[in-house]
């Protein structure tokens, strides 16, 4: 009965979670194919083109990332076939616009919990911001020089591909709603599982001396952990109730939060990159290998950092139990 119980909580908390998703991906979408209809997706791409072709990506693209940073992944998804053929991209493109959108998504309510927690919000999100397009720039240049991944893409899933009348289109949309629904309760329940078999705990555990060479150490390790598997939402969560009491100290709070921005909800997201047709080294291990070294470059820089300067630019907690950890 417990089993069930458990069950039917995590389906009725996804259905909640996938509601309000709808609500915004819906009418981002099809806002999305009217532009692009009208001309005006062409007529702004150029706009996007300096930054796009930084990372060898089409211009177009630049539209499903600035959706992402302000929506989430799941609202830059079904535009990505939409605003480029399916046809004209390679393996290595979508493999680097995923790193651009899992460094960046969702910024407004992510950041907004980070900032919570004690970090300054607009300085995480932009080494959030400047860590995906340097990681993502990296991830190009050695795509490029090696010619590796230059395979045409083929993805497991089209949330959506560019359709020729508005029936078609919202015929796709509803297919692609649907099969999201369906992918949602399977990570959920899947990563449900993990949780309750202990599985996810022992991950946690193996991941904490990668998390030490970051720079992280001791408790802040843990909500890391939890951070880095299950999201901002989860990992952010607990670090502001330790930050408020000062059982964690404003620096480790800091580096928890900045490795938490590079590398975060590393099972649900990396999978649903995947199916895009993302390759796995290029969205998971060197993503990781990244915000490890990342985050330590930025500890031992913190090192550095006189008290006054950390509090008045990078951390602007003011409560009393972190007042005293100064």
């Amino acid at each position: 009965m417990k089993v069930l119980a458990s069950a039917l909580r995590k389906t009725r908390e996804t259905l909640e979670i996938y509601y309000v998703l709808a609500r915004i991906m819906v009418p981002v979408t099809i806002a999305a194919e009217l532009l692009s209809r009208l001309g005006v997706v062409e007529a702004v791409a150029p706009a996007f083109e300096p930054v796009m072709g930084l990372v060898g990506l089409p211009p177009e693209l630049g539209l499903a990332w600035l959706t992402g940073m302000l929506v989430g992944i799941w609202g830059a998804v079904p535009l990505v076939f939409t605003l480029v053929p399916v046809s004209s991209l390679s393996v290595a493109d979508i493999t680097v616009f995923s790193a651009l959108l899992l460094f960046a998504h969702g910024l407004p309510i992510e950041q907004k919990i980070i900032q919570k927690a004690g970090p300054a919000m607009m300085v995480t999100t932009l080494l959030r911001v400047a860590g995906g397009l340097l990681y993502a720039f990296l991830l190009h240049t050695f795509l490029a020089a090696t010619g590796w991944l230059a395979a045409p893409v083929q993805p497991a899933w089209i949330p959506m591909s560019a359709s020729t009348d508005w029936a078609t289109f919202f015929m796709g949309l509803t297919e692609t709603m649907v099969s999201m629904l369906v992918i949602l309760l399977v990570l959920s329940w899947g990563l449900d599982i993990l949780k309750s078999t202990g599985l996810l705990g022992l991950m946690m555990r193996v991941l904490e001396p990668l998390l030490r060479l970051a720079g992280i150490r001791g408790e802040a390790g843990h909500f890391t952990a939890v951070g880095l598997f299950l999201g901002i939402s989860y990992g952010g969560g607990l670090l502001i109730r330790e930050a408020r009491s000062g059982a964690v100290s404003p620096r480790q709070v800091f580096l928890s939060c900045v490795f938490m921005g590079f590398a975060h909800s590393i099972i649900e997201d990396t999978l649903l990159v995947m199916a895009l047709g993302a390759d796995i080294g290029g969205v998971l291990i060197g993503r990781l290998a990244f915000a490890v070294a990342a985050t330590a470059a930025i500890a031992a820089f913190l090192r550095t950092m006189p008290d006054d300067t950390f509090f008045a630019w990078g951390f602007h907690a003011t409560e009393p139990a972190v007042q005293r950890r100064r």
